[in-house]
């Protein structure tokens, strides 16, 4: 068996390292989805508010100018407030403009002077939810208001916090994933169309050490990919891997063989590309979507908890999260690991006996 098994996992290894493009997209593009997403959610100033103060149609400002405000007037009194008070984008505006800036995105807010004061924003809107505290704190200060009880600001930056560092350990569970699929998929059913998998079915091997041999290579291609995308999170954004390194091997060998499994799964009978492209598409778009790559799952209603819980990639993720972030030991997370091996063995039964060399 190891001599078939051999010549496999030496052909597969050859047969990637002649393909750059291939060489990029398991090792470049990895690197370069996290420092562009590392620079975009860098650590940065908070992001300053813009406001629209609504004023009369006579007082709107035409050509350039600011307008005609007398200084009394509630709507230059709003301005002056927030001006002075920092980190406001303010402009005056009549009415029909500050509802089409608003409605475009433009303006976060628009501030309608008057007995009572009137906001005007979109409440599904994170940024004017936040704009509506903070331009009602500001004005209502202004007139007199004091705080019943003191508090102070203690700004916490440390790694761990950040969203680099929440983002790492999704990307890796991504790329895992990714991998194992079509890195595996893929590959077979081109094999399959370009009449290969006929000419090994002629070769003294069984079936066992084809897809054993694949699921092997996968591994071997994976460890660099690890270890790459981890230093660069390190060298260049210091994030800190609390965890033991031997318990992040051992989390993403399993959750390589587990995607590696689902991969050999997916592409057992297909026999288009198109067809195993769709099947791939289908598996990894729920992942994608609800299992907690670039944002927390815990967002989704409760009702689809079980189901995004059930999820291969929301287990490898949880699993990398708790030791990277957390330092958990692997016993610590026998659940999420335990789920992905089963994941991965079901999933390899049921390639072995379903699967066809044509």
């Amino acid at each position: 068996m190891a001599r078939p098994l051999n010549a496999l996992l030496l052909a597969r290894l050859r047969e990637f390292f002649r393909e750059p493009e291939a060489i990029f997209w398991v090792y470049g593009f990895p690197v370069l989805l996290a420092v562009g997403l590392g620079i975009a959610f860098r650590d940065k100033p908070p992001e300053r508010v813009r406001v629209d103060v609504q004023v009369t149609a006579a007082a709107a400002p035409t050509g350039g100018a600011t307008g005609d405000l007398a200084a009394g007037d509630p709507a230059a009194v709003a301005l002056r407030t927030l001006g002075a008070a920092g980190g406001f984008d303010t402009a005056p505006c009549a009415a029909d403009a500050c509802h089409d800036r608003l409605r475009l995105g433009r303006t976060d807010i628009v501030v309608v002077p008057g007995a009572p004061l009137t906001y005007l924003y979109d409440p599904t809107r994170p940024e004017s939810v936040l704009a509506r505290a903070r331009v009602d704190d500001a004005l209502q200060r202004s007139a007199g208001r004091a705080d019943a009880l003191a508090t102070k600001d203690d700004h916490v930056r440390e790694p761990g916090s950040r969203y680099i560092d929440f983002l790492i350990p999704g990307l890796l569970g991504m790329n895992l994933m990714g991998g194992g699929l079509w890195g595996i998929g893929f590959v077979i059913v081109d094999m399959r169309v370009r009449r290969l998998l006929k000419r090994l079915v002629a070769t003294p091997m069984r079936r066992t050490d084809f897809l054993l041999a694949m699921m092997g290579s996968r591994l071997i291609f994976m460890l660099p990919e690890v270890a790459l995308l981890l230093l660069a999170g390190a060298l260049l954004f210091g994030v800190v891997v609390k965890g033991s390194l031997l318990a992040v091997a051992a989390v993403s060998i399993l959750g390589a063989v587990s995607f590696a499994g689902l991969g050999l799964l997916v592409a057992c009978r297909a026999q288009k590309i198109e067809t195993v492209s769709g099947l791939m598409n289908v598996v990894m778009l729920p992942m994608w979507l609800l299992s907690g790559i670039f944002f927390s799952s815990d967002r989704f209603p409760a009702a689809l908890q079980p189901f995004i819980k059930a999820l291969p990639l929301t287990m490898l993720n949880e699993a990398l999260r708790a030791v990277i972030l957390e330092g958990a030991t692997l016993p610590s997370q026998w659940l999420p690991l335990a789920g992905l091996a089963a994941w991965g063995g079901v999933s390899f039964v049921l390639a072995l006996r379903w699967f066809r060399w044509n």
